[in-house]
């Protein structure tokens, strides 16, 4: 049994995923010295998974809403972080298809369930 209810949110469960993955990339980049991309990636994956937790414990579903959002535009970030973390030559062709599919998902998921919250 979960101890908080965002662990059993499912977008919450692969925004952790995705994070986890990220993180990966991002000790990679700080082993060559590339700590701002590192620092950047980091960010941008916990944002997701934070802002989702964080709305589990609004007062209101508009409010869950909002924070939502926030998470959705993280995905985003993220995509065009690992874009250009592949052009630069740090990450393969392949895993960048792989986490654009998980973000693409991850971003259909939260539109859904923001609007299961009307």
């Amino acid at each position: 049994m979960a101890r908080f209810r965002f662990q059993d949110l499912k977008i919450w469960q692969l925004a952790i995923e995705i994070a986890d993955e990220l993180f990966d990339i991002a000790d990679e980049l700080e082993r060559k010295k590339l700590y701002r991309f590192a620092d950047q990636l980091r960010g941008a994956g916990m944002s997701m998974s934070n802002n989702i937790s964080e709305g589990a414990g609004s007062d209101s579903k508009k409010e869950f809403a909002r924070f939502l959002i926030i998470a959705r535009r993280s995905t985003f970030e993220n995509a065009n972080i690992v874009i250009l973390l592949q052009r630069r030559g740090q990450i393969s062709e392949e895993k960048t298809s792989k986490l654009l599919d998980n973000l693409e998902l991850l971003c259909r998921q939260i539109s859904s369930f923001k609007s299961s919250l009307r």
